[in-house]
């Protein structure tokens, strides 16, 4: 069901050419979203409801979720639902809320600072994935980083769905009426990307678009990243596991199985140096995978070359691999896994120990499920309020302390061939300017 690699003996110099990853084409998909994204560019609305119909089977009269129908979604919602939903608002909100910087401001001479301030991002646009899952807890997690960073106007994006008159899921309109999300489109894909890069008659052009999507969503980022801020090319999930012989075989194997039920390209990834725990993972995968409900999509994600086990010959080469792999979701289960956990380089998200699982992550510890992939975890974060805000540095010094710099600033200038440069400060003091 699940390959092995083995890298015990030494470990291969470049070890990311050797590990489990999925193969995402998003070059050569870009090809097939540029012609969407232009005709969505000069149709607006019109070119958007075409494309939901070819790809969603749903003909729209008017993109744009009616405010009734998003407060009917709400009112129908089940109570069980709405009270997981409103706990995991609160949670969210509890950890994103300390994430907001202050301003600061430093006092580099006497008469001279310089003030770092936190504006928010004028207008985003959230995009929240339909396809095999429902997901309202990507709302969640896209809504209130950017409602606790201040941005001024959300608009939340969602596939139309056919079962439901064209509308998206009402779960998800449930998830945006609790949040006080008014503006709500059906339209997903490459084109919902689009409507947000350059604006519609419906939908008013953003400033940033975030929020995980398929491969036609990365790609339209990707290709549109100049014109609209992005958050990241989101691909595929992942979750790797550094275990060690203390874990449990069955709380690994379930926790790979709940990471490779999103998609038949998911990967998951156990990183272990002890082969009883291995075998005890494949028997407990065998019988585990057979009784879930989408058996098939994870014994395809799980024999895929985008998942396996990897051998190796302590912890010490598991923080090596796994911080190679620079894996979405990280679970530490090794013996200390504090302190091992305090060692890792890269990763979008640390889960740590036997009662710390992604699937917490996902929904209800607070922290933010809108991660990288692909191993961009080595550069890149995940979504937070950072994200949403821009840093503008305010440079305010009186005149002596420019008389001070000036002579400094003019060696400068001379010195990269850019004498105006120095001649901006000379003009203030009327100093003689070379002709």
């Amino acid at each position: 069901m699940i390959s092995r690699i083995d890298l015990r003996g030494s470990l291969p110099g470049d070890l990311r050419s050797v590990l489990p990853r999925a193969e995402l084409d998003v070059e050569a998909a870009l090809e097939k979203v540029r012609p969407i994204c232009e005709d969505v560019r000069h149709r607006g609305d019109a070119a958007v409801r075409e494309y939901t119909q070819a790809f969603d089977g749903v003909e729209l009269e008017r993109t744009r979720v009616p405010a009734a129908e998003i407060q009917r979604a709400l009112a129908d919602l089940d109570p069980a639902v709405r009270d997981a939903l409103e706990e995991a608002i609160r949670r969210t909100r509890l950890v994103h809320h300390d994430q907001r910087r202050v301003d600061t401001t430093t006092k580099v001479v006497p008469g001279g600072t310089v003030t770092e301030r936190w504006v928010p991002v004028g207008r985003v646009g959230l995009y929240v994935p339909g396809g095999k899952a429902v997901y309202p807890s990507s709302v969640v997690m896209n809504v209130v980083p950017a409602q606790e960073a201040g941005v001024g106007s959300l608009a939340v994006t969602s596939p139309a769905q056919k079962d439901f008159g064209g509308l998206p899921h009402p779960t998800i309109l449930a998830a945006c009426a609790l949040l006080g999300v008014d503006e709500v489109y059906a339209a997903g894909g490459a084109q919902a990307v689009a409507m947000f890069a350059y604006g519609t008659e419906e939908c008013p052009r953003a400033d940033m678009v975030t929020g995980p999507g398929n491969i036609w969503v990365a790609a339209a980022k990707r290709l549109l990243k100049g014109v609209i801020g992005i958050d990241s090319e989101a691909g595929p999930t992942e979750i790797a596991i550094l275990a060690d012989g203390t874990a449990d075989p069955v709380h690994v194997a379930a926790d790979l199985i709940s990471q490779a039920e999103h998609d038949t390209l998911a990967a998951a990834v156990l990183v272990t140096d002890s082969t009883e725990l291995a075998d005890a993972v494949e028997t407990e995968l065998a019988a585990q995978v057979a009784r879930t409900k989408h058996t098939e999509r994870i014994t395809e994600a799980l024999a895929g070359r985008q998942s396996g086990v990897v051998l190796v010959d302590g912890v010490e080469d598991g923080l090596k691999v796994v911080d190679a792999y620079a894996a979405e979701h990280l679970e530490i289960q090794t013996a200390d896994a504090h302190a091992v956990a305090a060692r890792v380089r890269n990763a979008g998200a640390i889960f740590i120990g036997a009662h710390a699982p992604v699937s917490l992550g996902d929904y209800l510890a607070g922290s933010n499920h809108v991660l990288p992939t692909g191993g961009c975890a080595c550069h890149s974060s995940g979504l937070s309020v950072q994200s949403f805000l821009r840093g503008i540095h305010v440079v305010d010094y009186d005149e002596a302390a420019l008389a001070d710099a000036t002579a400094r600033v003019v060696a400068l200038a001379e010195a990269e061939d850019l004498p105006a440069h120095g001649a901006a400060l000379k003009a203030r003091f009327k100093w003689e300017i070379p002709s």
